[in-house]
This record gives structure tokens, sequence and C-alpha cells, in this order.
């Protein structure tokens, strides 16, 4: 029926909940065809060196065991694509098992197939393996540079930043399923670019990509940690191809330790230019990423994000960026919820911090003084175009939520009273993706509506958000919309659910199809016994639209333990045209706690290549007790990069609150004068900050 409701800015709980609390969703685990086989992989416990020794006769003739297959095996094949997303980059695309040469800890270095799992892990333990160990050294495969503007002189500011590598940490882990199809493949995998994967399989193995579907259905969390096709993929797809079996890989939460994608280890450097009147003119900055061994698609992405985003939201003309990229020891880092974005923040907001500092200012009014003030859109000096924004007005909306002056005034209270204490701000512009999706929208005969898109979710409330786009345009609620997503055989073309692009680029090609749709049929009160009726759409959006919003956290840190206490976050954001309040706040708060995750425990570690962090014994993740009380204030202005005016949200949580916390963690330590410092903020390494001990 014909409805008069606005479904878009409408607060809906999300359909999918349903089906999840129940138990009833479908993960790649719950796939176990008949006759299927597992398989099972020799991970190098070396950290790197020449392959020496290499014998899977044992293993090949054990009970229950199919085959095993090695390098070998994929002599001749094709390879997967990287996105060389700068000029001059040199690309070091997946290698599925080792060959010749061990280059990671965890790196797979053959792979067992068997009747059951059990006897794949057994098969496993009867490989002879050994190397001749041979360190491996950094290789710079990227640098480039952002240059505009005059060079300036005056007072000069410099911070330097290291970040810790993370790990994704999704709830399911990485899973294969790859079932043989006719002359193809059927793959089921947990992941957030299905028809990417399918691409990059089908140069691998030699098919047409028509020959591969692949399926994912409930994926639990991805955060840039399945972006990408892995090399167990692609082992899993060649073994099903040349068996002519199902095979099945599920990867222990130890493997994805060991060889999962990581996320963040940038190490950063730069110096702010202050003019006579104290602001700031000209930045120059240093940005060295690590790869790991090998680079998934999107390996260049934070990088690229990192460089291209300074100088943030502050009217800086004068720039000098410089970034480089290396392989390096260790997992493959990729992108990373946020990917460079929190970097270049934090990097700036510190920045920010310490020239208030220097100029006995407060950090609040340096940033006024500071933050770009002109029209949009906004030609950045590194060459990019942020489409809408106003930074002082959600500074300002900051200062009066938080109660600013009053939180400064009961800080020098506590202080005066022993407390150690702290307020930081942080400011944040992000980039929400460009690009194209597709949309195809099928009124059925019933007169209910089926909307398949290339968009695909792994938690998002994509199903909810795009019923509601369709129900908003063709006048009926949003249960008579059914949203399919994720299957490359039943979808339009599309490219996936990463840098918060989904709903503003993918939103909008539904939201088209659906006009299409009405201009073609008109509007009526009752769509039964029209249909079936179908339009398909491709969008292609003419810029990219950037979020924006402002943070205030509120610490504590204990003299005697270094103990810190997020004692609250009151935020401001600006996501554009808001689709659903609901879902934006669940983005920012999982967001949020990520990066806090990020900010003040979550690190991966190594010595001599080998992995500290292998579980969860030692590798820490943020539980619901360490969760601040957060205020969200919403203060959106619609992007002009696209028609409905959407910009990105998942992301910004762990873009503007780490900047946010890192600064309220150096007020709190300025009684203490305290040196930078970098990431997680432990409780060791705050006592050490104000013990006068080095961090």
């Amino acid at each position: 029926m014909q409805q008069t409701v606005s479904w878009i800015g409408k607060a809906m709980a999300r359909r999918e909940d349903a089906r999840l609390l129940k138990g009833a969703g479908r993960f790649v685990d719950d796939h176990q065809p008949e006759g299927c086989l597992f398989l099972e992989f020799l991970r190098s416990p070396y950290a790197a060196g020449r392959i020496t020794d290499l014998d899977v006769s044992e293993a090949a003739v054990a009970e229950g065991v199919i085959a095993v297959l090695t390098a070998a095996d994929f002599a001749g094949l094709g390879q997967a694509a990287v996105n060389a997303l700068l000029p001059g980059a040199e690309v070091h695309p997946l290698e599925p098992l080792a060959s010749g040469r061990v280059k990671a800890v965890g790196q797979a270095i053959a792979a067992v197939i068997a009747e059951t799992r059990e006897a794949a892990r057994d098969a496993v333990e009867l490989i002879a393996f050994d190397i001749a160990e041979e360190p491996l050294a950094a290789r710079r495969v990227l640098r480039h540079r952002w240059q505009s503007g005059v060079p300036q002189t005056g007072r000069e500011i410099s911070v330097q930043l290291d970040h810790a590598l993370v790990a994704p940490m999704a709830l399911e882990p990485r899973a294969t399923v790859a079932l043989p199809e006719g002359a193809g493949l059927r793959v089921h995998l947990s992941t957030q670019t299905p028809q990417r994967c399918r691409t990059d399989l089908a140069a691998i193995l030699g098919l047409a990509p028509s020959a591969i579907r692949v399926l994912t259905q409930d994926v639990g969390g991805a955060f840039g940690g399945k972006a990408s096709l892995m090399p167990e993929d692609a082992v899993v797809a060649l073994a099903a191809l040349r068996l002519g079996r199902p095979v099945k890989w599920t990867a222990a939460r130890s493997e994805e330790f060991q060889a999962a994608t990581q996320g963040r280890g940038g190490e950063t450097r730069a110096v702010l230019t202050l003019d006579h009147q104290g602001l700031p003119v000209a930045l120059s900055a240093e940005l060295r990423f690590p790869l790991g061994h090998w680079m998934p698609y999107s390996a260049l992405a934070p990088i690229r994000n990192a460089g291209r985003i300074l100088p943030g939201p502050y009217a800086i003309e004068a720039v000098d960026i410089e970034a480089q990229a290396h392989l390096t020891p260790g997992a493959a880092v990729n992108i990373y919820r946020g990917a460079g974005r929190p970097e270049a923040a934090m990097l700036m907001e510190r920045l920010i911090d310490k020239a208030a500092q220097a100029q006995g200012l407060d950090p609040l009014e340096m940033r006024r003084r500071a933050l770009y003030r002109g029209a949009f859109p906004r030609a950045t000096p590194t060459g990019e175009a942020i489409c809408s924004g106003d930074f002082v007005a959600l500074l300002g909306r900051l200062e009066r939520e938080a109660d600013y002056a009053g939180l400064r005034s009961r800080q020098a209270e506590r202080r005066a009273a022993g407390a150690v204490c702290g307020l930081g701000l942080a400011l944040y512009i992000e980039p929400c993706g460009q690009g194209w999706e597709s949309a195809e929208l099928r009124l059925e005969a019933d007169g209910t509506f089926t909307a398949l898109t290339g968009s695909s979710a792994q938690g998002q409330g994509r199903e909810t958000a795009f019923a509601q786009i369709v129900a908003e345009i063709m006048g009926v609620t949003p249960d008579c919309v059914r949203v399919v997503q994720g299957d490359t055989e039943a979808v339009p073309e599309g490219i996936g659910a990463l840098a918060s692009r989904s709903t503003a680029i993918g939103g909008t090609a539904m939201a088209r199809a659906a006009r299409r749709m009405l201009d073609q049929l008109g509007p009526r009160n009752d769509w039964s016994g029209i249909g079936p009726v179908s339009v398909r759409e491709r969008y292609e959006a003419p810029g990219e639209a950037w979020a924006s919003g402002a943070v205030l956290a509120e610490v504590a840190v204990c003299p005697d333990t270094g103990h810190l206490t997020v004692e609250g976050i009151t935020w401001v954001d600006d996501a554009g045209r808001v689709l659903n309040p609901m879902l934006v706040q669940g983005q920012l708060i999982g967001g949020l706690a990520q990066g806090l995750g990020a900010a003040t425990m979550e690190r991966m570690a190594y010595a001599d290549g080998q992995l500290l962090t292998g579980s969860l014994m030692d590798y820490a993740v943020p539980r619901a007790s360490d969760m601040p009380p957060v205020r969200l204030i919403s203060q959106p202005l619609p992007s002009t990069a696209n028609e409905m005016g959407f910009k990105g949200v998942g992301e910004a949580g762990c873009i503007g609150v780490p900047a946010a916390l890192l600064n309220a963690v150096q007020d709190a330590l300025l009684p203490f004068d305290a040196p930078d410092l970098s990431l997680p903020l432990t409780p060791e390494k705050l006592w050490r900050a104000m013990t006068g001990l080095e961090p």
C-alpha cells in the first residue's frame, strides 16, 4: 500500500538480528557438503629462510589422506591483483604456498586434504620441513610525495608517532568451502568483496569469472581483514578443482593471529610551521608503512589515505608529505577499519595540541583559530576535493555540549587535589570511497520488491538500510522489500563493502533503480499483479563523500599503577544525510570500541620474527567493562558527492576517538613532562612516563 511515512531518517532495528539471535545465521563453517574433504596447512615456525627440506611422502600415504599440495601445484597459474593506487608502486601479489623461501612465521608451506579434519591435522605432523634461516630485510616498494604551496618559515612544532600492528579480530575466523560445479566452482567465502574474490580466483585458476560463483551469507565481522582474496582461499579452490570433491578449511584463532592480515603499524613524523601570529601555515610529514611479506589487493590504501587527507580540517596550504611503504617480515598488512585515516588524524591533532601548548593557548582555542573556514567543495593541498563540512560549527557544538569550560575548571580542581586527569580534543575528516556500484530492483507478481545489490554486508545493517531506501521511493513499508547481497550469480556487479562507501554509492544506485521503476510504472497504492518488472542501475559517484567530526575524551590515570580510565567521550559527527539513526549509532559505537582497543591495549608483537601475541591470552581486546560513557550528537550536512547526500560512518570511531584519547592522556601527563607517547597506551607505558623511565 502507498505510504506517507518517510523511511529515510527513521530509526529501525536491524532486521538481520532476529535471525542471528535465534541461531539461524548461516556462516561459512556451517556448510558441510556431502562428501566434503578437509584441508589443513603446514605453517612455517621459522621467520625467514630458504627451504632446504620439504618431504610430504609420508603424509601423502597416511590414513584418510587424499592429497598433499605444495607450491609446485601452483606453477604456471595466474596471480591475484594488487591495486597500485600510487604511481611507481612495485606490487607483490599473494603466494598460495611458499615457493623456495619462507618469508614469515605462519606462512603456509603445504596443504593436506583428508577425509576428516583430524586426519588432515595428524598428517601435517608427518611432513618433514626445514630451512636455512636467512633474515629478511625490509624492502621499499613505494615512495610517493605530495607537495603544494610555498614553503614557509617560522616557529616549528614536531611530533613523532608510531602505531602498533593490530589484528582485525573478527568474531568469525576466515573460512572457505569450495565445491566443483560443472567445469567451474561454487565457493563459500567469509569476505567483504565477493566479486573481487571471484575475479582473483578466476585469474589464479585460469577460469572464466563466469565459471566461479562466490557466495557470502552471514559474516561475523570483517574490518578490512576479509577485504581481499587470501592465499588459503586459492589453495582450497585449487584442491576442489583438482580433486573433483568439496573441500573445506576453517581457520583456528591461532592461524588468524599468524597469517591473517594485520592493520596499522605506521611510523609517522611531522613538523608544523607557525607564522608570527601563531597560526599553522605549513606542514611537512614523513609516513612509513609496513606491508608484511606480501600485498593484498588494497595494501597501499592506508598509506595513500594517510598522505592525501593531511592536513585534515585545518587551513594549511603548504605541504610536503613523503610516504614510503616497505615489504617487511611478518603477516601481510592491509586495510583495517580507518585505513590510514587514523594515523593522519592523530599526527595532525598532536601537532595542534603541541602548538597550543607552545603558545600558552587552550587546545580548543588553537583549533578554532586554525580550522578551515572557506567555501565547499574545498580543494585540498594534496589534490582532493572535500564535498561539504563545517568544522568550526562541529567544534562549537562540541564545546557547548560537553561544557568544555566547566570540564577545564573541574580538571584544575582535581589536579589540585592530586588527581592525574586530562582532556583531549580531536577533529577528523574521512574520505568515504570512490567509484561505482550497481543495483537491481525487481517488482514481484505479489506486489513485493526484491532489491539486489553489489554491495555486501558484514554486520552494518545493509538489508535494513537498503529496504528503507526502496520503501521511501516506492511508497511501501520496508517489510515489503527483500534485500539480496553476497551472491555473485544472483546480484549485479559490484565492488563490495570497503572505505565506508556502500551506503553513499551502493545506496544511491539502489535509489536510482527505484526512481526509474517509479517513473516507468507511476506511483500506485497497490503494486500486486503488475510484476515481474526489473530495473538495473550502475551508479558512478562524480566525487568522494567526506565525513567529519569532533571528539572530546576525558581520562584519569592512576599515579601508582598507570591504569587508564576513560571517564567519558563526547562526540559530534557529520555523517551526511542520516538514513537510519539507530544504524549510525551502532556503527559509531562499534568503531569507538575498536578505536579504544587500538589506542589503549591492542598490539601484535614480534621478537626476532617470532610472534609473541599468538592467542587471546597475549593479545588484549576491549571488553564491555572497558567501554566508557558516550554521548553522541549528530550534526549532519548532506554530501554533494552523491544524489542521496550520504556520507560514511563505519570507520569514524577508529579515526577521531584514538586521537582524542592520546591527546587526553598527554594532557593528563603534562605535569610530569612526559615525552610523545606511541600506541598502545598501556599502564606500564603510562607509569614509566610518570616516573621518568623510558616509555
